[in-house]
């Protein structure tokens, strides 16, 4: 069966750090692009960060750049998203996804496979 399925999200207090995980199964990462997005509640998903399948740069969204770190492990089939100096507003369900593209216009990235969501709260 081809799917995502997110694990490490919690909740954690203002200045913490989260790893999010998600393992692939039903097929390979390794050539796909992938990325992490979020939806705050009320608010409409967004792109959090990607890396591009056709020469494997990477994008950060302003809100996040510096802090958070978007990576694979082939090995493992297996993308993660590192959340560190975390933030209130970093609140939100957060989704891992492949099979799409990515580019420096976030509007324009579009994918097809999609994991559950996992729920990152910062609060204290």
């Amino acid at each position: 069966q081809v799917q995502l399925v997110e694990s490490g999200g919690g909740l954690v207090q203002p200045g913490g750090s989260l790893r999010l995980s998600c393992a692939a199964s039903g097929f390979t990462l390794d050539y796909y692009a992938i990325a992490w997005f979020r939806q705050a509640p009320g608010k409409e998903r967004e792109g959090v960060s990607c890396i591009s399948s056709s020469d494997g740069s990477v994008y950060y969204a302003d809100s996040v750049k510096g802090r958070f770190t978007i990576s694979r492990d082939n090995a493992k089939n297996t993308m993660y998203l590192k959340m560190n100096s975390l933030k209130p507003e970093d609140t939100a369900v957060y989704y891992c996804a492949t099979e799409g593209s990515c580019g420096s216009d976030y509007e324009s990235w579009s994918f097809g496979l999609w994991g559950q969501g996992t729920q990152v709260t910062v609060s204290s």
